[in-house]
């Protein structure tokens, strides 16, 4: 198939099934074929890092996840997807990336495809996104999201040593900042999550950091607040049928696919009564990934960033904005349980050290994301249960 040129990033086609391994017996990731590969050339470029990376993408059929391994191979490196699906889809996965379906929590079949996978040509980076993260659902599933969050890694890690991967880029969370006084938050700052969720990527930050000290490892560890909006293709995006975030909300309402949005809590310190939050575009955030696991094979050192736009809006701005684009209904609700008053990066470290900066505004972030909603409604993706 041969794709338009275009000024916007190539869509990446997903025309043929990926192979899975069933039953802790993997299979060999597939492979385009050379003519595939011919076809798509002029939308692969060479990183500016001048590295061609292997990477094992943990969770990369969900949202994030399969943002980040779009971006990789949209910058020329060679990408292994590792994910159950329990809240991703394997059409997620672009067709030039190796897919296996396993889960975390076992480290056998884990190990087995590090094994498998290095018989060729080890990995250099691992990237990890196979964390549950839903604030009130943490509070009242405290338990799942330790087991899963905490010993999930646990796991990897272990597989990862065993394996001889020196490198893994951790997707962590503003949460582990808790209440900022200020409400700009700075990687140095006191760390007092609030939550169950904020609390298990605490914890595991720091297995990290004790794990990368016992066994050589280096590591990003890197921190994002809201993230929001869809690839330009818009063949991917956030696909999920129980929704709990702001931009995605407002876009089903503006599309009729519920009643009314919802604001939690109008009470809080701010301006306005309504949580400041600070908004990064998915690619941007994506690119920003891409830019850490260079960092630390070139450099050989920990990394830990915050990843945001460093700029925050309230609730009803948001819904404001959004507003002036779309038309849809809006009451106030009770606060959520576990939800800071305000949120806000500090993004001059990223900026510094891996010479990263959003690109996208708010108003780029919401119309990608109607794009994308509208176009889950036409029916040409599936929506996960």
């Amino acid at each position: 198939m041969q794709l338009e040129a275009q000024d916007t990033p190539a869509q990446i086609p997903k025309t043929r099934a990926h192979l899975k391994s069933e039953a802790g017996t993997s299979t060999h990731p597939s492979r385009l074929t050379s003519a595939k590969t011919n076809s798509l050339s002029h939308m692969n470029r060479a990183s500016d890092s001048g590295l061609n990376l292997k990477v094992l993408v943990v969770g990369g059929a969900g949202y994030i996840g399969s943002h980040t391994v779009y971006e990789l191979i949209r910058n020329g490196h060679q990408v292994v997807v590792y994910d159950n699906l329990s809240s991703g889809h394997q059409s997620a996965v672009p067709e030039q990336a190796g897919f296996y379906l396993g889960d975390i929590l076992d480290e056998h079949q884990l190990e087995q495809v590090l094994a498998q996978e290095s018989a060729s040509r080890p990995f250099d980076v691992a990237m990890h996104f196979a964390a549950k993260l839903i604030v009130p659902e943490s509070v009242t599933q405290p338990l799942r999201y330790y087991h899963n969050n905490v010993e999930g890694l646990r796991v990897m890690l272990s597989a990862l040593v065993a394996g001889g991967v020196r490198n893994i880029v951790f997707s962590s969370t503003a949460a582990v900042y808790g209440s900022t006084t200020g409400g700009e938050c700075h990687e140095d700052d006191r760390t007092i999550p609030i939550n169950p969720y904020g609390e298990t990527k605490l914890a595991a930050e720091r297995m990290i950091a004790w794990t990368a000290q016992a066994h050589g490892l280096n590591y990003a560890i890197l921190r994002y607040f809201n993230v929001a909006g869809a690839d330009t293709s818009l063949q991917i995006g956030l696909n999920k049928d129980q929704l709990t975030h702001l931009v995605p909300l407002i876009m089903q309402a503006a599309l009729g696919q519920r009643e009314k949005l919802e604001i939690f809590g109008r009470d809080y310190n701010t301006p306005d009564g309504t949580c400041i939050r600070d908004y990064v575009h998915v690619t941007d955030l994506a690119q920003a990934h891409v830019m850490a696991g260079e960092y630390i094979v070139k450099n050989e050192r920990p990394l830990l960033c915050n990843l945001g736009s460093g700029r925050g809006f309230s609730v009803r701005e948001v819904v404001e904005e959004a507003l002036s684009m779309f038309s849809f209904r809006y009451a106030y609700a009770p606060r959520r349980c576990g939800d800071p008053a305000k949120l806000i990066a500090n993004i001059e470290r990223a900026r510094h050290l891996l010479g990263w900066q959003p690109q996208r505004n708010l108003q780029t972030i919401l119309q990608s994301d109607y794009d994308y909603r509208r176009r889950l409604i036409s029916g040409q993706e599936p929506a996960s249960q």
